[in-house]
């Protein structure tokens, strides 16, 4: 009989219940007989690594080692792993790409979802790694995995997602042990037991019942993508948007109305006869609907300090935050916001007429050297008078509409979309080129107001240039999109408008502060 211990390695998140995890199964060796060891290494930071825990277990029971007694690791040796377990995707192919498994002889579980990265979260447009990508780095570098969605199991059943790994990891039979044994212990963990056993089991089922990676995935998007269309874009619009429409109409209704919802499929109805007039749905099977339709959606539920209050004050924050910090319904918890809205924000919701004085007055302000105007606020969103100043902000959303920055917003968004109803006019690839601009809207302040900037530029300069071929002009619309994501500066930008030959953007006047020599 082999002498070589099992060894796992488990790669968790901070929070994700990893040192847990780690006992529990430490426990049931123990309770089983067998000798076992872990070791852990902390991550560096938030998502710039996952902590990892080393569990090696004897294959022989203590009482057939007749005294001796076992040598284990302190750590993992790349290749020589025999399962990997990971509560997040990229961090299975992190581990994968450092060679701790080996095609041979190591198993891996992973979770399919996605907790992003510093650099993912930061980049100009969609910075995501894709996770078809990093699935195949997974298939190549192991002998067997299952992925399959922990969190959301975690989720559905209110527990961590240590539990849902548990039940995995004694579903695969990676370890000899019955699964009474991991039941009982986590039995023993009395608090939230029941719920730990729920997803325990849920993963249990997942692992036991699965054919293949692929088939438990797909068989997860369809129960989380099966919701009813409404009538409205079941009716008006091919299948192919009906996901993305559906998901985009709740996210408005949510954001502000129903009829603001209905004024969002009124825009993207003009989009689809647009390209169904030049034969799109056979030649690009709606690629710039599909397109304007992400981002028009993103755009029209812009962020703003009533959004930030509306969701900070609903319930389900609430609940969150306490499942979060793990509190019991002894605990006292209190709960403080902070919000620093700006002039410009708050300007927002004023008449056109008053807003654009008091911009002006901020401005003159700015330029004489003294700080922006901003109103810190910290609220006691524990307490009644915190959580009601909160809804009083966030009831704001109703007047939005007849606001300054509302009615600035939408005729930049249709400027947009007539530029991609005229080029659907003359080219399908223009019109895509074009709806994909969109993304340069993201985040707020000074972010969403470059990203305008970037999108209305690119979108004059481009109709008021003579270009020889629709082809080049396509080009010249992506080289303007990648320069704008990948600088938040703007030095890329005007750099590749130089270089296609095209007319500079103004220079914008900045305000130059002296600052009192320190003594």
């Amino acid at each position: 009989m082999s002498q070589q211990p099992i060894s796992l390695l488990i790669c968790a998140l901070g929070g994700e219940g990893g040192g847990v995890l780690t006992k529990w199964l430490i426990d049931v060796a123990r309770l089983s007989g067998y000798a076992a060891q872990s070791t852990s290494i902390p991550g560096v930071a938030q998502r710039t690594g996952a902590t990892t825990y080393f569990i090696e277990v004897t294959l022989q029971t203590l009482a057939s080692l007749n005294g001796r007694q076992p040598i284990f690791s302190l750590s993992p040796i790349p290749g020589s792993v025999d399962a990997v377990i990971s509560s997040e995707l990229l961090e299975t192919a992190r581990c994968a790409s450092n060679g701790f498994p080996s095609p041979d002889r190591t198993l891996i579980i992973s979770s399919s979802s996605r907790s992003l990265t510093v650099p993912e979260r930061t980049h100009g447009s969609d910075g995501r790694l894709s996770s078809t990508e990093l699935t195949k780095i997974i298939a190549e570098v192991c002998r067997c995995h299952h992925v399959f969605d922990m969190q959301a199991i975690a989720r559905k059943h209110g527990t961590a997602v240590s539990a849902v790994m548990l039940g995995a990891i004694a579903a695969s039979d990676i370890f000899p042990f019955p699964k009474e044994m991991y039941q009982q212990v986590v039995r023993d963990s009395q608090r939230g037991a029941s719920a730990s056993l729920a997803g325990f089991e849920a993963a249990w089922t997942i692992i036991k019942n699965a054919n293949s990676p692929i088939e438990t995935v797909q068989q997860l998007m369809h129960e989380i993508a099966s919701t009813s269309i409404h009538p409205a874009i079941s009716q008006h619009f091919p299948a192919v948007l009906h996901p993305l429409l559906q998901l985009a109409y709740e996210r408005l209704v949510d954001y502000q109305n129903t009829a603001y919802a209905q004024l969002y499929l009124q825009r993207m109805q003009l989009i689809v006869k647009a390209e169904s007039k030049v034969g799109a749905e056979q030649q690009h099977h709606y690629a710039a609907s599909l397109e304007v339709a992400r981002y028009l959606a993103l755009w029209m539920a812009y962020d703003d300090v009533v959004r930030v209050a509306d969701l900070k004050s609903r319930a389900l924050r609430k609940h969150r935050v306490l499942k979060e910090v793990r509190a019991s319904a002894s605990d006292v918890v209190k709960i403080y916001d902070y919000l620093k809205p700006g002039l410009p924000e708050l300007a927002g919701y004023l008449p056109r007429s008053w807003a654009i004085k008091l911009l002006n007055w901020e401005k003159n302000r700015t330029a004489r050297g003294k700080e922006p105007f901003a109103l810190p606020l910290q609220l006691a969103t524990h307490t009644v008078t915190g959580l009601l100043l909160l809804r009083v902000l966030s009831a704001v959303k109703y007047v939005r509409r007849f606001g300054y920055r509302y009615q600035e917003e939408q005729a930049l968004m249709m400027r947009w979309l007539d530029a991609v109803i005229k080029a659907c006019e003359e080219n399908g690839e223009l019109a895509c080129a074009i709806a994909r601009c969109g993304r340069l809207i993201k985040g707020y302040g000074t972010t969403n107001q470059r990203g305008k900037d970037n999108l209305i530029y690119t979108i004059d300069v481009i109709s008021q240039h003579s270009f020889g071929h629709v082809s080049e002009r396509i080009q010249a619309i992506n080289q303007l999109l990648q320069a704008a994501s990948a600088d938040d500066t703007g030095k890329a930008y005007d750099k590749t408008l130089q270089a296609l030959g095209l007319s500079a953007r103004p220079v914008k006047a900045q305000p130059i502060r002296w600052m009192p020599k320190s003594r």
